[in-house]
Formats: C-alpha cells, structure tokens, sequence
C-alpha cells in the first residue's frame, strides 16, 4: 500500500495535471469534429488513427517526463541531434515523397514521417543552449546573427522542399527565442530589419509561384476564389457560417460536403467553428491561452537558464503553430499546412508536442535535484 502511494506520488510530483486537464478538452474538440465530418465508411480512417497516435503520444509524455535530460545541457549532444536532423531533412531529396506539393515526408508504407516536426523541438534546445550561456553577454549584436546561423541551415532546406509552412514556424521559434533572451532596442530593429531583407531576398530568389500566390491571396484573396484562393475562401465561409452557436455536431455543411480542402488537419479549426460558432471558437482560443500559460508557468520553475529558456521556447512554438493555423482559417495569415496542435490529425506533429511537453516535465521533476548540482557542472562539455 505505501509502495503503491510512493509510486503515485512520485507520478504527479513532475506532471502538471493543470496543464493536462486543458488539454484534454481541446483533444476531445479535435476529435469529435474529425469523426463527424468524415463520411460513414470511412469513419474509422482519420478518427481511429487519431486515437492511436494519441495513445502512443501520451505514453511518451508520461515516460519523458521521467527521463532526466538534463545530459541534453552538453554541447556535444545537441550539436549530434542538430547536425543528425540536417542530415535528415536532406535525406528528403533522394528519399521523399511528395505530399501537397512538397517533398516533406518518408513514406514506411503503414505510417508517414515529417523530419521537421522533430527539428523543430532540436532548434528549441540548442538555442536554450546558446542564450543561456551568453545570457549576461547578449546585449552583443553578434550573438543574435550567430543564433540566426543555427535556424537559416533547417530553415533553407525545409524552403527549399518547399514547406513554407514550416519555414515560418522555424523563423518564429528563432525570432521569439531571441526577443525573450535580452537584447536591446536597437538591436531589437537590427532584427526587424534583417527579417524584413531575408523576406525580400526570399520573395524574389526562393518563393515558387504558389508560395507568392497565397501570400498574396492573404491580401485579397476573393481575387482568384476557383484557383489559389479556394482555400482561404472555403475557410472563412466554414467559420462565418457557425455564427453564434454553430450548426451542431455533425451538421458542418462546408465539411461534410466537401467544400473545405482538408477539415481533419490544416482546416480542422474552420470545420470546428461551423458546428460550435463563435462560442466554441472563443472557447478553444481560452484551452489554448491556458495551456500557454501552464508552459510559460512551468518554465519559470528551471533549475537554470537552460531550463527557462527552453519553456520559454516550448511556448513560442505552441504559440506560432496556432496563431499561424487559426490565422489562415480566420483568413488572416497564408494559406500554409501548419496543423493546430492536439486538434489536427496527424501522427508526425502530435508524437513531437508531447515529446515537448514530455521534457518540459521532466525539467519541473528534476529542477530541485538540479539545485543541488555543483554550478561549474551545469553545462557539461562547454
């Protein structure tokens, strides 16, 4: 009996049930809009895959969470992790397929895999890394073109698959990691204007024609609704038509008629907000706002820098993904496939969340025995 509540308790010692309990509604929403927009004989398909991935996703969570990752402090690490998912991401070229017009994915014949979902959590790591050893000298211009260094490798191969989408959440993840470490004003407009100079280099040498077409389509896109901006059009009627209260679980005409371009995974908002309306909707934004902040809470609770740092950039990539994803069904933001975390089908991008989380709780269990670690020991192999 006592071994058992020893066991128990060591359990909710590192998890954040605060956090979890958040999540749990917003995975529900996802997947009863999943299964009710898909047609009966294929209602097995994305709803039980779904299932699945989130059962595997869990498992994770709770067995990272009691990894102690603190060895991910060691430069040697996280350069082999980094440098192993480059190599990865240019494996895509001779061993990809494509998918939506971009060869972003492995094919093993009985699932798929997005190297980027887990380069994404990489970047966040050796980033944490880079801030928090030069957290007291950052106010050096040099350090924020050295921090773009680690991001513009992933970030070139992912454009040039082309994955815009990705290429987005990359930049963000670089972006907000370096307006959270500390530097100046000044140094602040220096990365504005470098932002600005890489669209602009972008645009003209890297942007295919359809990349160019659905940042245009953000500013209009009415101008062309039966070809590029069919997407962003369907959207904003799904989510226009819910009103107030939605049509009801199982009555999304956009979705279930096929008019909305993939409602279980890019467009699963749109096809939410036409059955649950702006009341479901404001719901939704509320789960994710409080998940964000159960993150940023837990990140506070860091042994050192590192920790913080990497809750912070936990944060930041939660926040891209669903202010990218909601903003292009709100018809705000471009047209890119960005899925909405725990809502979105899809394997690839859930198993990473939870990895991310899985070592956000790891740092909050093991953040007092880390206070008791010798300081000089703090970044193993500097």
């Amino acid at each position: 009996m006592e071994l058992s509540q020893n066991f128990a308790k060591k359990i909710s010692s590192g998890i954040d049930w605060v956090l979890v309990l958040f999540l749990l509604p917003i995975i529900f929403f996802g997947l009863v809009t999943m299964k009710n927009f898909v047609p009966v004989e294929n209602s097995g398909d994305f709803f039980g895959k779904q299932i699945i991935w989130l059962l595997f996703g869990a498992v994770i969570f709770f067995v990272f969470s009691f990894i102690d990752f603190r060895f991910l402090k060691r430069t040697d690490v996280l350069v082999f992790l980094y440098l192993i998912n480059c190599l990865v991401l240019l494996l895509l070229f001779v061993l990809g397929y494509v998918s939506h017009g971009a060869k972003s994915w492995f094919d093993f014949g009985f699932f798929s895999y997005q190297p980027v979902d887990i380069m994404k959590p990489v970047l966040i790591l050796i980033l944490a890394k880079y801030f928090s050893r030069r957290h007291v000298e950052i106010r050096d211009v040099k350090h924020i073109f050295i921090s773009l260094f680690y991001a513009f490798i992933p970030l070139v191969l992912v454009l040039l698959q082309p994955d815009f989408g990705s290429a987005m959440i990359i930049f963000f993840i670089w972006f907000g990691m370096v307006l959270v470490s500390g530097i100046s004003k000044t140094h602040l407009f220096a990365v504005f204007t470098t932002g600005i100079l890489i669209f602009i280099s972008l645009w003209f040498f890297v942007f295919a024609p359809y990349q160019k077409a659905r940042i245009l389509n953000f500013i209009n896109p009415i101008t062309d609704i039966r070809g590029s901006g069919y997407n962003a059009f369907q959207s904003t009627v799904a989510v226009g038509s819910g009103e107030i209260t939605g049509k009801g679980l199982g009555f999304g005409t956009q979705s279930r008629l096929k008019f909305l371009p993939q409602p279980q995974s890019d467009f699963i908002f749109a096809a939410f907000a036409e059955e649950w309306g702006f009341v479901g909707s404001i719901l939704v934004l509320f789960l994710y706002g409080a998940v964000i902040w159960r993150i940023l809470s837990s990140a506070t609770l860091g042994a050192h820098n590192f920790e913080i740092f990497f809750g912070m950039g936990v944060a930041i990539f939660f926040m891209s993904h669903i202010l990218v994803n909601i903003g292009m069904n709100l018809g705000l933001m471009p047209i890119t496939g960005i899925p909405l975390p725990f809502m979105s089908y899809g394997g690839s991008h859930l198993l990473t969340e939870f990895i991310a989380l899985g070592i956000l709780m790891s740092s909050r269990r093991h953040a007092r025995s880390a206070h008791r670690d010798d300081m000089r020991n703090e970044f193993l192999g500097a």
